[in-house]
């Protein structure tokens, strides 16, 4: 079996003489991990030609229907439930989806990325309303299984569940596990998309699925497609439908291309790379005045 890259192990054990989390560079040899060196970064360089073919993605929602054409193959179904002791679980399942709700998030992930692996928890009861334990156990299960791309179109406003997580969406970060939270449909205080360990999500009325614009008023990271989106829905249906819930999804399975072609990205990159080729970005970046010791020299690609 493949040895986990180094953000997804434990640390090195403490070296004496070093203060904790340190290392003595001078008898320790360099430990080997993959790097993803970013150059001039456009939207071609970025995902062009990419699929997602090698992202996992996994939805956290109200499950998802595998059956549905616009959704296609899902690798693993779960659910969070209850046990016997009333212990809460993550285990097979095959509930399928009878909301809607995550199914019609699948069905943008796989309408944009149509190579990406995609797997549903299921951690609401009607596509609205789920516990706090559930989420939070359906997150850290996501975690803990490595998925490349987390989409939580879902938070919650109850501050007893801000603590941990907020630990769950620092323990993805540094284990390279990109979560993509929507923001909330009305201008409520929830959690977890004002993290700034998340890439938070809300909702813009253009027509283009890959068109996304960056915010510059935190904490909302991006707009994307999020307006009258068709979606799968319940029954093998198709609908349109509007909320932040449907455009965080849109960002998921961008950073799946973006992935699937830079796999060793860190999350900061990522949210760097999704910064540099956002439409509003890019179209700055285009007309930017020169410096003096660049004028009528070559045009560098920002």
């Amino acid at each position: 079996m493949t040895e986990p890259p180094p953000w997804r192990r434990p640390p090195r054990g403490h070296f004496p003489g070093v203060p904790a989390w340190g290392a003595p560079v001078d008898g320790l040899p360099d430990e080997d991990f993959g790097v993803a060196a970013l150059g001039p970064v456009t939207p071609d360089w970025a995902w062009g030609g990419a699929d997602g073919a090698g992202a996992r993605v996994c939805v956290l929602d109200s499950g998802v229907d595998a059956g549905h054409p616009l959704v296609g193959p899902v690798d693993r179904m779960l659910e969070v439930a209850a046990g016997p002791d009333g212990e809460i679980t993550v285990a097979e399942s095959a509930s399928g989806d009878t909301a809607g709700h995550g199914t019609a998030c699948a069905s943008v992930i796989r309408a944009v990325a149509p190579k990406a692996s995609l797997s549903s928890v299921r951690v609401l009861t009607d596509g609205k309303y789920g516990a706090g334990a559930a989420l939070l156990a359906g997150l850290r299960w996501a975690i803990e299984e490595g998925f490349d791309v987390i989409n939580m179109s879902l938070s919650t406003t109850k501050d007893k569940f801000i603590p941990e997580l907020r630990e769950l969406a620092d323990m993805a970060y540094f284990r390279r596990c990109i979560l993509v939270a929507a923001a909330h449909n009305m201008p409520v205080r929830s959690f977890p998309w004002p993290f700034a360990s998340v890439i938070s999500v809300a909702s813009h009325n253009g027509a283009d699925p890959m068109s996304f614009y960056y915010n510059p008023t935190p904490p909302v990271d991006f707009y994307a497609r999020g307006v009258r989106v068709p979606v799968a829905w319940a029954g093998g249906r198709q609908i349109h439908t509007t909320g932040n819930s449907f455009a965080a999804p849109h960002i998921a399975a961008i950073s799946a291309l973006v992935l699937s072609k830079h796999p060793m990205l860190t999350p900061f990159q990522l949210k760097t790379v999704l910064y540099l080729t956002a439409g509003n970005v890019a179209r700055a970046s285009d007309t930017a005045p020169r410096s003096a010791e660049n004028a009528g020299g070559t045009h560098d690609s920002q």
